[in-house]
């Protein structure tokens, strides 16, 4: 798995958004994925890195969904990924 995505699943969003500034600060853009239920919570922690903790600094690049075929007997899940890109502040210049 490279080291630019996110893995969304049950943890509080703010381990997620912290965790993806982190990233961020290392990479200039990340990926966020997740799959099912946890896909509201991607969504959450994007618009809390974009907004809330980046505000204007950081431009989400893309949005993909699909559907992956997952377990024995096979089900859809469905999947998200959202890509960001950060943009360096005045103030780190």
């Amino acid at each position: 798995m490279p080291k630019d995505v996110i893995l969304v699943g049950k943890k509080p969003v703010m381990s997620y958004a912290m965790a993806a500034l982190m990233q961020l600060s290392n990479s200039g853009t990340i990926t966020i994925k997740a799959r099912g239920r946890a896909i509201s919570r991607a969504v959450d922690v994007a618009e809390v890195v974009s907004k809330r903790f980046l505000s204007g600094n950081a431009v989400v690049k893309s949005v993909s969904i699909g559907t992956e075929t997952v377990g024995d007997p096979p089900k859809n899940v469905s999947i998200i990924e959202i890509k960001i890109s950060g943009k360096p502040s005045k103030k780190q210049e």
